[in-house]
């Protein structure tokens, strides 16, 4: 691996644009709802238990989490949406925090890739299609990563499969991973794309 993942720490959880790391190295953003298993994903990643933190109360976090690996690459945890229970104030905040990482961030020309999460169970929600819009229109490079894969059986596999293989707001050539942090499928395939993306 060229990466260290011994060496990861983080760097910063930015709560303003202007907090955001300037260094001139590729980022990786994970994106997807409350609850949806952003942090498990990077734990299961970089190989640890609680690197990443998961919120007893899904949407609770507005910060986004830079974690530095072995001063080549940042993982960037996007805080999640699709809470219903929080305040209008409070999803002002997450809108303009994560809308100014796209479009405020000194190093967006560093971003290599968007890893979209979704449900497995479910497919695409309202507020998933429209970040997947989104990525779509900025052009900004994505994988579809479908999580909490090992709770499916064959036959909603498939189905989950199909769903977003076909979904308009997904390009035929985007990779579409399924996920689990409880039984790891799919973690190098995860790496590859990231590593492809990184040229790392």
């Amino acid at each position: 691996m060229a990466l260290n993942l011994n060496k990861t720490v983080l760097r910063i959880s930015a709560g303003f644009p202007d907090q955001f790391p300037r260094d001139p190295i590729p980022q990786v953003a994970f994106s997807g709802r409350s609850n949806v298993g952003k942090s498990s994903l990077v734990n299961c990643l970089l190989g640890r238990k609680s690197l990443a933190r998961v919120s007893s109360a899904p949407g609770k976090t507005i910060t986004i989490n830079f974690y530095e690996i072995d001063e080549k690459l940042f993982f960037v945890d996007l805080p999640g949406y699709g809470f219903a229970k929080r305040a209008p104030g409070d999803k002002a905040k997450w809108s303009a925090l994560t809308d100014g990482y796209f479009t405020k961030n000194p190093n967006r020309d560093r971003l290599a890739l968007v890893a979209q999460l979704v449900d497995s169970r479910i497919g695409p929600t309202s507020d998933d299609e429209l970040m997947l819009a989104y990525l779509k229109e900025a052009n900004i490079p994505f994988v579809v990563i479908a999580t909490k894969s090992d709770k499916l059986n064959a036959t909603e596999r498939k189905k989950t499969q199909e769903l977003l293989s076909h979904h308009p707001l997904i390009p035929t050539d985007t990779p579409v991973i399924f996920f689990s942090s409880l039984k790891g499928e799919g973690k190098n395939e995860v790496w590859n794309e990231i590593f492809r993306a990184a040229k790392i």
